[in-house]
């Protein structure tokens, strides 16, 4: 669990309030003027502990405000280690991640997203844990810990989501422990009955072949010239955490995806941002828009995304918010004929690539 350690008052911070105080205690029993009743007296009086008191106030005020400020820096360097930004470009694929926490002047939520290559392809992990700001952090960071390590060493793509399942159940179990310390049990039943995170799984081979698990989470969308398809309309997985993974773990082939087409993952709080008269935000249609001014960076959907979750909803969000856009650049990418890559209107269903057999993969790590 990550905790963000109070600092102690230092020598240097304590002066001035032991001088405010021995000013008021030196006026009030050591000048003559304090021990009388006169209302002249009673004025000065009352103007010394007024002065003295708001001296301590506004001392504490910017006390509590450098802090809040320190707090707020050690939260974005423990996101920084955590959520680490993608590198731009990974194995000719144009990456680009963004999040927006829901807590008030907080850079941390229970959104968790990374992309990594390997040599079964580049795998990519987005989730969302119930709850947002400092309380998910551990989660995420255990989520992703485990991610980072299963994605080089699991060849199957179901194995790397057992991998995170098992991590989740070990990780709310010690927590429930230190929480509840007086239970005194070693491993306590039901630990967190209500925690659940959505997980979905990509894995991009080098012929542009898509492969998916999702576990409760909303599909991501591609970008395919002027259109936004979802990448598949089959029923996800149950959430990580309440039920157990089913005995048998396939990942789901989807449609290729093809030289400059980019594939858009999102965390739920992306469309159910709401404006002033109630309306869902139309993540599609925002896709759409930006389709338009095709060919588009990552960072460029990014931008416009963001600008009309803004519009749509300008004050602080509900919910956390993370996006996260793939595009592939590769030159060699799988092919398909012409109508397989447009398809049919609103044919969005996910499809194999008809492409030769995965090569197995090499033992040498």
């Amino acid at each position: 669990m990550i905790r963000i350690k109070a600092r102690a008052p230092t020598g240097r911070e304590a002066v001035l309030p032991t001088v405010w105080g021995a000013v008021a205690v030196g006026y009030k029993f050591g000048c003559p003027l304090a021990q009388q009743n006169g209302l002249g007296a009673r004025i000065v009086t009352s103007a010394v502990f007024f002065a003295v008191g708001t001296g301590l106030i506004f001392h504490v005020r910017r006390t509590l405000l450098r802090e809040l400020r320190l707090a707020r820096r050690a939260a974005r360097a423990a996101q920084n280690v955590v959520l680490r930004p993608p590198p731009p470009r990974l194995d000719g694929l144009n990456v680009a991640a963004a999040q927006l926490s829901a807590d008030r002047g907080a850079s941390v939520g229970g959104d968790l997203y990374e992309v990594i290559a390997t040599e079964y392809g580049v795998r990519v992990v987005m989730g969302d844990v119930r709850g947002h700001g400092l309380a998910a952090l551990g989660t995420v960071a255990a989520l992703l810990g485990s991610f980072r390590e299963a994605a080089h060493d699991e060849p199957e793509l179901g194995r790397v989501l057992r991998r995170l399942d098992r991590t989740l159940g070990r990780h709310l179990r010690e927590r429930a422990r230190s929480e509840h310390p007086a239970h005194g049990a070693p491993d306590p039943e039901n630990p967190v009955a209500e925690e659940f995170v959505t997980v979905l799984l990509l894995e991009i081979d080098r012929d542009g072949r898509l492969r998916a698990l999702n576990c409760g989470h909303p599909w991501p969308y591609v970008l395919r010239g002027s259109r936004v398809d979802p990448l598949s309309r089959a029923d996800p997985l149950p959430p990580l955490g309440p039920f157990p993974l089913p005995a048998e773990l396939e990942a789901l082939p989807c449609r290729p995806l093809l030289a400059g087409e980019s594939v858009v993952l999102f965390t739920d709080g992306a469309e159910e941002a709401r404006d002033a008269r109630g309306r869902f935000f139309s993540l599609p249609e925002a896709l759409r828009e930006v389709a338009r001014h095709h060919p588009v960076s990552p960072q460029t959907v990014l931008r416009m995304v963001f600008a009309a979750l803004r519009h749509h909803a300008p004050g602080p969000p509900t919910d956390d918010i993370a996006v996260l856009v793939l595009r592939n650049d590769r030159g060699g990418a799988c092919r398909t004929s012409p109508a397989a890559r447009d398809g049919e209107a609103g044919g969005s269903a996910a499809r194999p690539c008809q492409a030769p057999t995965r090569p197995q993969p090499s033992t040498r790590r």
